[in-house]
């Protein structure tokens, strides 16, 4: 399993917006195959910060789902919201790898 956390900086004035988008992408993470773990939006404390985090069984069915950016039409209108809304000002992609309590 291979888990990408998305770090986020947002513009706090546009929240309604980012989670229009993050539904959006909760939804196409599921409609591949991915888990999606959630996304984390601001509470207290520093308010342009919100973190994604879903998972693949593998890197090569990660790149499947990657593959549709750009060419599926719900990929290129969730990418719409966040362009057009200028509701995410930067963001950083990294992969974990899980350790689960069940590991050993």
């Amino acid at each position: 399993m291979i888990t990408c956390v998305v770090d986020y900086v947002i513009d706090p004035a546009k929240i309604t917006e980012f989670e229009r988008f993050a539904h959006a992408w909760m939804r196409l993470v599921a409609r591949e195959g991915g888990a999606h773990h959630g996304y984390f939006l601001p509470a207290e404390g520093a308010s342009d910060e919100a973190r994604a985090l879903f998972s693949f069984e593998s890197l090569a069915a990660y790149e499947q789902y990657r593959a549709l950016f750009g060419v599926d039409p719900e990929f290129i209108a969730a990418d719409r919201i966040r362009d057009e809304s200028g509701c995410v000002v930067r963001y950083r992609r990294t992969f974990l790898r899980p350790l689960l309590p069940d590991d050993d």
